[in-house]
C-alpha cells in the first residue's frame, strides 16, 4: 500500500513555499441561481484555486518539484508536457527559481495558453496530441538531461493537492462533501489523502470528464489504465492514463467517481458567471457541474468545490456560457 503525504509533510512543504505561492480565497456561495439550481438548503464553498499564480492550482506541487532540483539539474533545465496549465506553472516555477523550461503541447491546446507559457520565458514545441506529447517530452529528457516535471504523478503534486486541501478546511471547517476534479489524478489523490486524515467523515468525490475518464477504467479495472482518445472541452483534465501513485492514493481515499459531459461542464461554467461572477475555464467548472447532477443527494449538507483554474480566452469562454445558458 502506498502511504499518503502526511500532514506534517504537508505541513513542512506550505512552509517550504512561504509566501511565493498564494493563499487562494475560500467563498460561500450565496447566489439566487444556486440556491434554485443546485442542492436544497445547501452550504456550499468554494476554493478558488483560479486565483493562484499561473491562473490554476498546478503551481503548488511544480514549485515544490522545482526547489528540489540539484543545482546541476537546474542548470540543465526542466521540461513537461501539458495542454495549458501545467505548462503554464512550469514556466512560472523555472523563472521563479532561475532554470529554463522547454514544454511540450498538443498542436490543439488552447493558444491563449501556448502563448501565456512562451509569455513565462518558455520554449514551447507543438506537437499532433497529448499521446505524441508525452512520447517527444521522453525524448527531450534523454537526448538533453533536461528533469521531466511530471504533471500529475508523484509525491511533489500529491503534496500540492494536500496543502491546497489543508488549507481550504482551515478556511471553511467541517464539510458533508468535497468534490474535487480529476485529470491524471494528482491533485486529487493529494486532496483526498489530507482530508481523510483531517476529516475521516468527509465524502471525496472525484470528478473526471466523460471523454478523459482514465480513473473510472482504472477504478473498474483495478490498476492503472490508458485511454485510447482525449474527447472534451475540459483539455486540462484530458490525461491520457492513470498511473500507479496517483492512482492508488485516489483508489484507497476517494469515496466516488462522477462523470461530468461537456453541456454539463458548459452549465456549469455559465452557472458560476452569472451567480458568482467567475471566469473559469471548463475544468475550473468540473466540480459545480457535478455538484448539480448530484444536487438531491447532497440537499441539506455542507459542500466544498475546488475551482481549480481559469486559462481560458475570450472567445472559447463566451461561446461555452453561451451554449451552457438555460433555454426558455
Amino acid at each position: 500500500m502506498i502511504q499518503p503525504p502526511s500532514l506534517q509533510s504537508i505541513q513542512e512543504a506550505r512552509r517550504r513555499l512561504g509566501s511565493a505561492v498564494r493563499e487562494t480565497p475560500a467563498w460561500q456561495w450565496l447566489g439566487e441561481r444556486v440556491a434554485s439550481l443546485g442542492p436544497r438548503d445547501a452550504r456550499i464553498w468554494l476554493k478558488l484555486e483560479l486565483f493562484q499564480h499561473a491562473g490554476s492550482f498546478k503551481v503548488r506541487g511544480v514549485l515544490l518539484a522545482m526547489q528540489a532540483l540539484a543545482d546541476d539539474a537546474r542548470a540543465r533545465g526542466v521540461t513537461a508536457v501539458s495542454a495549458g496549465n501545467h505548462a503554464m506553472a512550469v514556466a512560472w516555477a523555472a523563472r521563479a527559481v532561475g532554470c529554463h523550461a522547454k514544454v511540450v503541447m498538443p498542436s490543439n491546446a488552447n493558444p491563449a495558453r501556448v502563448a501565456a507559457a512562451r509569455a513565462l520565458d518558455a520554449e514551447v514545441e507543438l506537437v499532433d496530441d497529448i499521446q505524441t506529447a508525452f512520447a517527444r517530452v521522453e525524448e527531450i529528457e534523454r537526448s538533453e538531461g533536461r528533469t521531466f516535471v511530471h504533471p500529475f504523478e508523484g509525491e511533489h503534486m500529491a503534496l500540492g493537492g494536500g496543502m491546497l486541501a489543508f488549507e481550504f478546511l482551515r478556511q471553511v471547517g467541517q464539510l458533508d462533501a468535497l468534490l474535487v476534479p480529476i485529470g491524471g489524478g494528482g491533485l486529487a489523490a493529494g486532496v483526498a489523502s489530507a482530508v481523510k486524515q483531517l476529516q475521516p467523515r468527509c465524502r471525496v468525490i472525484g470528478v473526471e470528464p466523460t471523454g478523459a475518464d482514465s480513473m473510472h477504467q482504472s477504478f473498474a479495472a483495478g490498476c492503472p489504465q490508458r485511454i485510447d482518445r482525449v474527447a472534451t472541452i475540459a483539455d486540462s483534465l484530458g490525461a491520457p492514463m492513470a498511473l500507479p501513485y496517483s492512482f492508488a492514493l485516489c483508489r484507497d481515499h476517494i469515496d466516488e467517481l462522477v462523470r461530468v459531459d461537456d453541456d454539463e461542464l458548459r452549465a456549469a461554467m455559465w452557472l458560476l458567471f452569472a451567480d458568482a461572477k467567475l471566469a473559469v475555464e471548463p475544468a475550473g467548472a468540473a466540480a459545480t457541474a457535478a455538484m448539480l447532477q448530484l444536487h438531491q443527494r447532497l440537499a441539506g449538507q455542507r459542500i466544498g468545490l475546488i475551482v481549480c483554474g481559469a486559462n481560458v480566452d475570450a472567445a472559447t469562454f463566451a461561446e461555452c456560457i453561451q451554449r451552457g445558458a438555460p433555454t426558455g
